[in-house]
């Protein structure tokens, strides 16, 4: 796993870069409040400036710090940060796990680029869509954290499941879709994500409107 894990990391770093390029530093994105320029600048800064990393889930003096960083970041210019995200991060982000889970990091943000621009879920990929659902197993069980009313069940078109949250007593929802699809569902992109929610309306609700993603 952690080899093919290594090997999607670089092809989907480099179709996440295509995808920049091709749409300029202005262009819209799925991150609330983010340009192209801005999403760029974060990845960047994600994985060159280890001291602003607290501050993507800390609130208050972190988290301000955090955006001053990217900020900052944001005067080399769109093509300088593209073509350094590129190069491929830092050795220590393709070893062990840390690969599946950047595959998974790169793959969201580049979806965030691709359906804020028009475009549709990319065709299937077995391989791809293996790291993506292996990485399911913690934003799942980070979701269910944040539910409450209401259980969470994901379910792959192929049948495969994974409970993020199980409580005795309450309607459960099911999320039923590709493993690309139920990554964007866990990561906060809701409406983009090409999802199917079967349960209680009121179940239904309580899992729509709770926080999801960082």
């Amino acid at each position: 796993m952690h080899d093919l894990a290594r090997e999607l990391l670089t092809a989907e770093r480099h179709a996440l870069c295509d995808t920049l390029v091709a749409v300029g530093p202005d262009a819209p994105t799925l991150c609330e409040g983010w340009r192209t320029l801005d999403l760029a600048a974060h990845l960047l800064v994600r994985e060159t400036r280890p001291d602003s990393g607290p501050g993507l889930v800390v609130p208050g003096p972190l988290a301000r710090w955090t955006e001053r960083v990217r900020v900052r970041a944001k005067r080399r210019g769109y093509d300088d940060i593209v073509a350094a995200l590129r190069g491929g991060p830092p050795g220590w982000f393709t070893i062990g796990p840390m690969a599946a889970l950047n595959v998974t990091e790169n793959w969201i943000h580049h979806e965030d680029v691709r359906r804020a621009n028009g475009h549709g879920p990319r065709p299937a990929d077995d391989r791809l869509e293996e790291v993506l659902w292996d990485g399911t197993r913690l934003s799942a069980r980070m979701v269910g954290r944040r539910l409450h009313g209401a259980g969470l069940v994901l379910r792959t078109s192929d049948g495969r499941e994974r409970v993020a949250r199980d409580r005795g007593g309450e309607p459960v929802v099911t999320a039923s879709g590709a493993p690309g699809e139920l990554v964007l569902f866990l990561a906060g992109r809701k409406e983009a994500a090409e999802v199917m929610l079967d349960g209680e309306p009121e179940a239904v609700a309580l899992v729509l409107a709770a926080r999801f993603g960082v």
